[in-house]
């Protein structure tokens, strides 16, 4: 019979099937026409549910069962409250924001999901404190815990100029990222670190340059929020202080690298091939990250990058496909959370392939773009290549579903 954790880890992967399911019906619409679909409110229930039903759906779920690999056998029985909690505000969101926008029942339940996150964040504090060990992964995962927090300022500085009928353009767009960016800088990286983390501490990695690590990206988090903002004119001290946070988070991730590389055949062996390459695919996409926001602090280039949105969905889609989707599959399959086989590698080769081909697709849009030109059929491209990610996920959730069902015969 399947875990607590793969019966949890199966209803994500069903989300994240959902919210490839929404992502082809976008570029449908885009590349020909459903008049019947607001464009914007899809997004909106997109965007959401992507964040709540799956990323932080999963997250909650892998680190409850970190919680019971280190002695809390019934962790999972505890939370399951605030997991279904968190899926009924997904779901609600999911519904809402296609049919209304922003309106009574998308806003609640956007709320109640931001409630769930405080109280997943006060339990989850304490359950680290009953680890009698003090692991550099219980760092990662308090300031994941911190950052999912911070990060609701982003939602109640929006209702609080809705509801002053107060928005301007600027105050309203430096909201919106500032909560994208402690949520896929912050809680989700920051947790998929620790996940990462404790993986590592299970081959017995340990080393103070993991500490300082850890304090580079914690320290350099919050003022890299202004990368997201520097089409807003700031202090040249603030400007420095960006590209600084950017600098330290490049060294902080070589530091990385260079820690480990010691033990390289050790996880090259204790990990199976599938988590190995998913996860040197996260790490090449964070190491294109990290690079890009460097690229970013240039002036010129900043206005360039953020005046065309093929590249601004480019980033974002390398960051949470690319980087933290890609991440959370390989550490499920080397957890063997996700059952392996012939069919889910398959489904998440056809899955992966097309993140890859998607990210080059967007960015040579957006390249085209920059110098007034423009693909024939790219959005029909972009519609091909979204129906791809999704037959994958349909094929990797489908070997999931079938071989639990053989395994209780």
């Amino acid at each position: 019979m399947p875990s607590e954790v793969q019966k949890w880890f199966r209803l994500t992967l069903l989300n994240l099937l959902i919210v490839a399911f929404i992502g082809v019906l976008l570029r449908y619409k885009i590349a020909f026409s459903l008049p019947f679909i607001d464009q914007k409110f899809l997004l909106h229930g997109h965007s959401h549910f992507a964040f709540a039903g799956w990323i932080t759906q999963a997250l909650m779920t892998l680190m409850v069962a970190y919680l019971v690999a280190n002695g809390q056998a019934e962790a999972f029985k505890k939370y399951k409250t605030l997991l279904i909690f968190n899926l009924i505000t997904a779901y609600g969101m999911l519904c809402s924001f296609p049919v209304q926008g922003y309106g009574f029942f998308s806003i609640t339940f956007s709320m109640l999901s931001i409630f769930v996150s405080y109280t997943f964040a006060i339990e989850f504090w304490q359950d680290l404190k009953k680890i009698s060990e003090n692991k550099v992964s219980m760092l990662w995962f308090k300031a994941a815990l911190v950052f999912s927090v911070f990060s609701s300022i982003g939602p109640f500085s929006l209702s609080y100029m809705m509801a002053t009928h107060n928005l301007h353009e600027k105050w309203y767009l430096s909201s919106v990222y500032f909560f994208l960016h402690f949520q896929y800088n912050g809680w989700f990286f920051f947790a998929c670190m620790g996940l990462l983390m404790h993986k590592l501490e299970e081959f017995g990695v340990k080393s103070n340059a993991l500490k300082r690590v850890f304090w580079y990206f914690f320290l350099a988090c919050i003022p890299a929020y202004f990368l997201s903002v520097l089409w807003i004119p700031i202090h040249l001290s603030i400007y420095m202080l960006v590209v600084i946070s950017s600098i330290i988070q490049l060294v902080g991730w070589f530091i990385f690298l260079n820690t480990i590389k010691p033990y390289r055949e050790t996880l090259m062996s204790g990990i199976n091939r599938t988590g190995r390459i998913l996860m040197l695919l996260a790490g090449v996409a964070l190491t294109i990250k990290l690079f890009l926001q460097i690229g970013s602090t240039h002036p010129q280039l900043s206005q360039i990058a953020f005046g065309f949105r093929p590249i601004v969905i480019g980033y974002l889609h390398l960051v949470l496909l690319g980087m933290i989707s890609i991440f959370i599959l390989g550490y499920a399959f080397s957890q063997k959370v996700i059952l392996s086989g012939k069919s889910a590698g398959i489904g998440l080769f056809i899955f992966v392939g097309g993140i890859i081909i998607n990210e080059i697709a967007l960015m040579y849009q957006g390249v085209e773009a920059m110098e007034g030109e423009s693909i024939n059929a790219i959005h029909k491209y972009l519609f091909a290549i979204a129906i791809v990610m999704f037959g994958g996920i349909l094929v990797l959730v489908r070997s999931q579903f079938i071989k639990t069902k053989n395994e209780s015969r």
